[in-house]
């Protein structure tokens, strides 16, 4: 249940503990790590200390894995101090034997403090016997530092020694380029890799259609969407859908973005205030009244708060506009 309230209903996840506890059963290692995550995910760091408190009085000891995302909020909390100290435990773990995990855990940590030599430490050892986990973790670092060219050296690497690298190489190399406004490589790159629509998954496509979203193609980027939703084998990141919408919703595009809200209601992405917000942004862009969207947001038992009640009723106002100009 909390696997599926992690990726469906977060607010559902204290409901859980509390049946929990009622019922005298007491967490599991996995269970630990799962709350861990979704209380990062909260940005809530005291509760996320609580649990970790819990599990060594359980006698139980944080993974590789658990350090890794304890490390992560902490730095996107700003709190580098402590983060720290959960990289000298990962580095504490890879001397004890855990050296895959640990390498390829420490890598996108090391990079997200700006620590290149450190990375390029990592990244030494894994070199005398590389695994594709840790190539893609030092793509992906080099490209966060903004080293485009050891990004490519690995690269190259990963070409050289595997014929078929695994689909995280492709997305890897293409969010570097993404990410360091390299989109005129991020082409080329695409046309080496052919019909990435045949054989690619969800996290290709977002880097794909935010590589031509960059470059200014935004119906490229709706076209390659769309193409994959027909496939109907995957569908495309909850993410990529809000990336397209929200830049045909600044050109007050109604058209595509209702167009892009009705596909992601078709593949099961309902129930969620974002795009209700976007389509009404919009309508704001337009200056055109939206109709009947509170019966629509009442469908999905949504509610409107009061940012976005103003923003309704900035589209209200055009509304009355409408009617004022039938009566003159």
């Amino acid at each position: 249940m909390i696997i599926i309230y992690k990726r469906l209903e977060k607010k559902k996840i204290p409901n859980i503990l509390l049946m929990m506890k009622d019922q005298n059963i007491k967490p599991s290692f996995l269970t630990y790590k799962l709350l861990i995550d979704a209380k990062c995910q909260f940005n809530d760091t005291t509760g996320m200390e609580k649990l970790v408190a819990a599990m060594k009085n359980e006698g139980m000891e944080l993974d590789v894995f658990a350090l890794a995302v304890i490390a992560r909020h902490y730095i996107s909390m700003g709190l580098k101090d402590k983060a720290n100290l959960m990289l000298k435990e990962i580095e504490k773990r890879k001397q004890k034997g855990e050296g895959l995990g640990a390498r390829r855990a420490l890598l996108p940590l090391y990079a997200s403090l700006g620590k290149a030599d450190e990375v390029g430490r990592i990244w030494n050892e894994c070199k005398a016997d590389p695994k594709q986990s840790e190539c893609i973790a030092a793509i992906q670092a080099w490209g966060k530092l903004g080293k485009v060219e050891e990004a490519e050296a690995v690269s190259e690497m990963m070409l050289q020694t595997w014929k078929n690298p695994t689909f995280g190489y492709h997305t890897s190399i293409l969010n570097v380029y993404i990410d360091n406004n390299l989109t005129s490589k991020g082409k080329d790159l695409v046309e080496q890799m052919g019909d990435i629509g045949s054989w690619a998954g969800p996290l290709t496509w977002d880097a794909l259609v935010r590589l031509y979203i960059k470059a200014g193609d935004v119906e490229k980027a709706h076209s390659i969407l769309l193409k994959v939703a027909r496939m109907k084998r995957k569908r495309p990141l909850y993410t990529t859908y809000i990336a397209v919408m929200e830049h045909y919703a600044k050109r007050g595009d109604i058209h595509n973005t209702e167009k892009l809200f009705q596909s992601m209601r078709e593949l099961g992405y309902t129930a969620r205030f974002k795009p209700f917000e976007i389509l009404v942004d919009a309508y704001i862009n337009a200056k055109t009244p939206i109709y009947g969207l509170r019966a629509r947001m009442k469908a999905d038992n949504l509610y409107p708060k009061k940012e976005f009640a103003g923003k309704m009723a900035l589209v209200d106002c055009f509304r009355k506009a409408e009617l004022s100009n039938l009566l003159d």
